[in-house]
């Protein structure tokens, strides 16, 4: 019908083998007779597709060819008005198919690509407002604390001057009304100045409501157009989306020419091929995967005589799985073959200095070693073996994606990797960290749980070097060591923050300094310098322009893990010498003003002290129960609960009569300092204070607690 000759004698030549005897179909080449016709149509039909002109034959060219075709291989008589029906209808499927086709719209993948990353970007700007308008509510929420707290203490202000309010004869008689004292107050000018401030106040409150009014009605904007950004970002997802089976007649295809150049047997078993993944993604993966097939008939499968000794059939199982989990695609390929050489891999390992003859490593350990660069278990060397170039490359392109590959093998069982990868490149959640002085992220599919822990809690986890959660083991690991080369100390902070990682089987538990937030990210490509460096999973731009690494923590920790040999090292097999954590100093500032908190914070984390603040009292009561300070610094006057009365509460519990208590207040009357030092404060600072000054007085009563302790 449309004149591709070569395909359509190639396919009648496939069905005279198909309808042949019974017999026929025994013989040795049926078989691959067929799998060889079969790999020539699909060559033809590519060659098609690329836009390869045919040149169509007139009917009457046609029906003689087909009669020609007829009489030499003798094959079926085909009744001339049935061929016409059919010729009809194909005919009619063929409109059919033009009509349909007629509402497609071919787009080149570069501009599918750069709309989804321009959809990204819209999305790091939304998380960014997002940020932005939190901050701003927060600030909100202190300006309408500080209202109140003015409101209430400009009232007080305006009784007393109500009660010292004079009627004044003079000012009587200068009336040009004529009231009598009693019928007409006159104001002083501080009473008159209270009742100005009053409608000031009333007026900042009018506005902060607006603000926070304007503020609700932004944020749920925002929602919604966020929403929509996410259903758009969505939908050009899916464009990029492609079915896993577009690349099954590949897969196949190699399996038989390897299959045919080793004489040996395989077949291909795929599960799962209508899912679907990013196209950059599966475009990426199908050179590892060919190699993942060839490496299975060359080094996996046995020959039929073996299999046959080993009581197997003769066709060996190649299985290739595939499915999502969450934001991941996981592939499980295996094989029914004599499983990994852990002997010859050791053999070959220690020829090359990648492992010392006295070394005891595990067969998990040993299976790691294919992966090294150089490494082959091949007795010679051909075209698909024994060059020791491969699974390396594997790994770093599946590290590349982002992804991870594990491998377990059994002898005499077959091998099984499992490969994970994420379902796109393009956009992805991450959790924000802060690791010294740098941020870093970490891909959100990867956290199974975040902990925050007390500082006991986090000595005794540092001391354990693991944490147990749902009978798995999490190794611990900082994460500003896994990036450094050298010694780092840890601190343990009064809040310490925790992630429980993993990344395909492999689980740790990471320690960072802080959590920063989780968003979503446009993942950047981080260019030929980072991208072979193990750990490394991308990079991205925060909203305010600041660069930041994506890191795969769990890979970071495999490569701390490996030894100047190359030998992996377990966990259990680290020293058993563990150096105490180093806990910094812990202030406490009690203040209801915001900018007195601020300012001592700031002034105090640079002097290198943990510090908890509280507005009053009772906040402070409130977070002694999580915190045990080294020393507080307390006012006087605050709401709910003063200095003074939470002075007496703390020297009243057993826990905090020992607690050093500097008093920094505006109250510098020998009568307010007296009354201080009875209820048991230990100094006593008017405001302003020299900041020299309390800080020396916070080291002596920090280094004299270090003394008692």
């Amino acid at each position: 019908m449309v004149g591709a000759m070569r395909i359509g004698e190639t396919a009648h030549e496939m069905e005279d083998l198909v309808s042949a005897a019974a017999q026929v179909r025994e013989e040795a080449g049926y078989w691959d007779t067929l799998e060889s016709d079969l790999d020539l149509v699909n060559a033809l039909l590519e060659e098609l597709r690329g836009g390869k002109v045919v040149v169509m034959p007139t009917k009457a060219a046609a029906t003689e060819a087909a009669e020609i075709r007829q009489s030499e291989t003798g094959r079926r008589t085909t009744d001339k008005q049935s061929g016409e029906r059919i010729g009809d209808r194909r005919a009619t499927d063929h409109v059919k198919e033009r009509a349909a086709l007629g509402n497609v719209l071919r787009v080149r993948s570069e501009v599918v690509d750069k709309l989804v990353n321009d959809a990204g970007e819209i999305s790091v700007a939304r998380s960014r407002m997002e940020t932005e308008l939190r901050s701003f509510k927060d600030s909100l929420l202190e300006l309408t604390s500080s209202v109140m707290r003015l409101r209430h203490q400009l009232r007080e202000v305006e009784i007393q001057a109500e009660s010292q309010m004079q009627a004044r004869v003079s000012l009587a008689k200068d009336s040009a009304a004529g009231f009598d004292p009693l019928e007409f107050d006159r104001f002083t000018r501080l009473q008159e100045l209270t009742r100005f401030m009053n409608e000031s106040v009333h007026d900042v409150q009018t506005i902060q409501h607006t603000l926070l009014k304007n503020l609700d009605e932004t944020t749920a904007v925002l929602q919604v157009q966020g929403r929509l950004s996410r259903e758009l970002q969505q939908n050009l997802m899916n464009v990029r989306m492609v079915s896993f089976n577009s690349i099954a007649d590949r897969l196949y295809r190699i399996v038989r020419q390897t299959g045919k150049e080793l004489n040996k047997r395989a077949n291909l078993e795929l599960q799962g091929t209508g899912v679907e993944l990013d196209r950059s993604v599966l475009e990426k993966m199908v050179a590892p995967f060919e190699h993942l097939l060839r490496n299975s008939i060359v080094h996996g499968l046995e020959n039929d005589l073996l299999r046959a000794q080993s009581g197997k059939l003769p066709i060996g199982e190649i299985r290739l799985s595939v499915r999502q989990e969450s934001n991941e695609v996981v592939f499980e390929f295996s094989d029914d073959g004599a499983g990994l050489n852990y002997a010859k891999l050791r053999e070959k390992a220690i020829s090359i200095g990648t492992l010392q003859a006295e070394d005891d490593v595990s067969e998990d350990q040993l299976a790691q070693l294919i992966f090294t660069p150089g490494l082959s278990t091949a007795s010679e060397i051909t075209e698909t073996a024994g060059r020791g170039v491969g699974m390396d490359v594997v790994r770093s392109e599946i590290s590349a994606l982002g992804g991870t590959i594990d491998v377990k093998s059994k002898s005499g069982q077959g091998t099984q990797f499992i490969i994970r990868l994420p379902l796109t490149l393009a956009v992805t959640q991450i959790l924000l960290v802060r690791s010294g002085e740098s941020t870093y992220a970490i891909p959100s599919a990867m956290v199974e749980q975040v902990r925050q822990l007390k500082s006991a809690d986090m000595n005794n986890l540092h001391n354990e070097r693991k944490i147990e959660w749902q009978d798995r083991t999490y190794p611990l690991h900082y994460l500003s060591q896994l990036l450094s080369d050298t010694e780092v100390i840890q601190e343990n902070h009064a809040r310490n923050s925790v992630l429980l990682l993993r990344s395909g089987e492999y689980r740790i538990t990471l320690h960072v300094d802080e959590l920063l937030g989780n968003q979503e990210a446009v993942v950047k490509n981080i260019g030929p310098q980072l991208a072979r460096l193990s750990g490394i999973a991308g990079a991205t731009v925060l909203g305010n322009g600041v660069v930041v690494l994506i890191l795969n923590p769990p890979q970071l920790a495999q490569r701390a893990g490996i030894s100047k040999t190359g030998k992996a090292v377990k966990a259990a097999e680290l020293p058993e010498i563990v150096k105490p954590l180093t806990s910094l100093p812990l202030i406490m500032v009690v203040d209801d003003s915001l900018t007195v908190r601020k300012i001592t914070s700031r002034m105090l984390t640079r002097a290198g002290y943990q510090v908890v603040t509280a507005t009053d009292g009772v906040d402070a009561l409130e977070k002694l129960e999580d915190f045990t300070p080294d020393v507080m610094l307390l006012d006087i006057e605050m709401p709910r609960m003063d200095g003074f009365a939470l002075a007496r509460e703390l020297r009243r519990d057993p826990r905090t009569q020992a607690l050093p208590i500097i008093m920094i207040t505006s109250r510098t009357a020998d009568k307010h300092r007296d009354y201080a030092m009875q209820l048991g404060v230990n100094t006593y600072l008017g405001k302003p204070y020299q900041e020299d000054e309390l800080l020396q007085n916070i080291a002596d009563f920090v280094a004299a607690h270090k003394l008692d302790a």
